[in-house]
């Protein structure tokens, strides 16, 4: 099951922004940046930067998440957005043992396609373990006739042995990860992955990590969401038809993070 945790984040984000906006746009020197930044001041700030279009103020505010029970099909993709950092699990380090894996909507809708692709996970799983067994052992047969102690064989030849067996790996393994984006980074994240046309699974951690930044930077977050919240659906006649649907669950989706 997904889980998304925002584990850290620049303290007090929406002040620190509205301080690097001040510095454009007026005569202020370092040690006066913060003078004077109330709520309502800070809000007028970015709101301003907001209208404005003046994005890079933003950058300067970042949010780092946990995430797990996602498929390495949704790490192939949130990697593409390259204005962030990523922390993933290594196949190579760690053997999984404990086979952990992904069941799209779709399939678990269908009992026999579920049951297909259950019979599918535990193949691959049987056949991972055996391919990294097998490669351990004649890695471990040539390191110790290479001179090389027992012990110190069979560790070398336990990462080697993972090194290739993960190719057998289905696109539904779970994998764990840490993410850190900053605030311009997020915006563009949630354009597009929170878009209906998005798939299921990006979609579905989009929403989870606008949930958990907008309580804490509301203003920063305001706009934040697909692209047709603040104006007509950018994907023109690939458009999914219901952009006031849409609206509404972002709506009630903020304001239930405002509630939390």
């Amino acid at each position: 099951m997904m889980t998304v945790r925002l584990i850290a984040y620049t303290p007090d984000p929406e002040r620190v922004v509205a301080a690097a906006a001040k510095l454009c746009y007026s005569d202020s020197h370092i040690p006066d940046l913060l003078e004077g930044l109330d709520e309502e001041k800070t809000a007028r700030f970015l709101d301003m930067l907001s209208d404005l279009g003046h994005a890079s103020p933003i950058e300067h505010a970042s949010f780092t998440f946990g995430i797990e029970g996602v498929s390495r099909s949704l790490l192939a993709q949130i990697t593409r957005h390259r204005i962030a950092s990523f922390s993933v699990q290594s196949q190579r380090y760690v053997r999984l043992d404990d086979f952990r894996y992904v069941v799209p909507p779709a399939i678990e809708a269908v009992p026999e396609a579920k049951a297909a692709f259950l019979a599918s996970m535990e193949e691959d799983a049987r056949r991972y373990l055996d391919l990294a067994r097998k490669l351990e052992e004649g890695h471990t047969a040539r390191l110790m006739a290479e001179g090389v102690p027992e012990k110190e064989a069979r560790r070398k030849a336990e990462k080697m042995a993972n090194e290739d067996a993960r190719f057998v790996l289905p696109n539904a393994c779970e994998t764990k990860m840490v993410v850190t984006m900053n605030a311009r980074s997020l915006h563009n994240f949630f354009r597009l992955r929170c878009c209906e046309r998005a798939q299921w699974e990006i979609r579905t951690l989009a929403d989870e990590m606008l949930r958990l930044v907008y309580p804490l930077a509301p203003h920063l977050f305001r706009t934040a969401g697909p692209g047709c919240l603040s104006g007509p659906c950018p994907e023109g006649k690939m458009c999914c038809g219901r952009p006031e649907e849409v609206r509404e669950k972002y709506r009630a989706l903020c304001k239930g993070g405002e509630d939390a």
